[in-house]
């Protein structure tokens, strides 16, 4: 009887162990797969919801996310204007779900799809845009175009088309230095 309990009690200790070094394993694993889960794909899994996000020189913008690209994510607020947003301005997210994308490569399309690339949809667009640096300047006009690291904005009233009598300055912005470009609507400035 003696003999019984104690490879019983041997083999609950063994199994308590081997149970004890799974989970730990498990656990390990988890903070190791997180660990590689990138913004971007964070942000993805939260397409749809109303996020809060603190940008450096921009503060807070809040909208539902409506897309998120390699370096940029795009909030619609409910003033209707757009926000696209430069992920490298991004200081804290507030508002994601439980879901995280998927990890996807970088395909060479995907990879094109920059903030460069969003800004030359504005520009062609010829949308009056305001562009929030990360300095916290407030620049407001239309995108003329977009060299490989800059943005060149003719500054202008919101309310007045894009005119050579209505142009103020023309800035050649840094693209590295927009935090935040929002679509305006007619009357808004």
């Amino acid at each position: 009887m003696r003999w019984q309990q104690l490879f019983a009690d041997l083999t609950a200790q063994f199994e308590a162990a081997e149970e004890a070094g799974s989970r730990a394993e498990w656990a390990s694993r988890a903070r190791a797969e997180m660990g590689a889960v990138r913004l971007a794909d964070r942000l993805g899994g939260s397409v749809g919801s109303e996020l809060a996000v603190t940008c450096r020189g921009a503060g807070r913008v809040t909208g539902r996310l409506a897309d998120v690209g390699v370096d940029w994510l795009l909030l619609a607020d409910e003033r209707g204007w757009d926000q696209l947003v430069a992920a490298a301005a991004v200081r804290a997210v507030t508002g994601l779900g439980r879901w995280t994308a998927p990890a996807q490569e970088d395909s060479p399309v995907r990879a094109r799809l920059d903030l460069r690339h969003a800004v030359r949809g504005l520009a062609r667009d010829r949308s009056a845009v305001q562009v929030v640096l990360d300095d916290g300047t407030v620049l407001t006009g239309t995108v003329d175009r977009v060299g490989a690291d800059y943005v060149e904005l003719a500054e202008h009233a919101a309310d007045l088309p894009r005119r050579a009598g209505a142009v103020r300055q023309v800035h050649a912005v840094v693209i590295g230095g927009i935090a935040v470009v929002r679509t305006l609507l007619p009357g808004w400035d």
